[in-house]
């Protein structure tokens, strides 16, 4: 768990200690479903960055096991109006 590093011809002792990360946030969205695209509002803000919220998006709707969702081709969020469109490879 100790480690030295070199910096600027400078050696400087570091040690690894476990940190915890904050808890997942969990939220309810809106969602108008058309073909192959997903119109979704009412997205809470967050305190995370926006490309963050759109992997979180991506990764929710990718899922299938929950009898929706698929391969994703698209995913556009607007964070100021709490609005996303997820576009899908295939309708379904």
């Amino acid at each position: 768990s100790k480690h030295s590093v070199n910096l600027d011809n400078r050696t400087a002792n570091v040690a690894v200690r476990p940190f915890e990360l904050e808890m997942g946030f969990q939220f309810v969205l809106h969602v108008i479903v058309s073909g192959r695209k997903i119109n979704i509002s009412e997205i809470p803000e967050l305190p995370i960055p926006e490309d963050w919220m759109r992997d979180k998006l991506e990764l929710n709707f990718s899922k299938t096991e929950q009898g929706g969702g698929g391969e994703i081709e698209n995913v556009t969020y607007d964070k100021e109006s709490g609005t996303a469109v997820i576009t899908f490879l295939k309708p379904g």
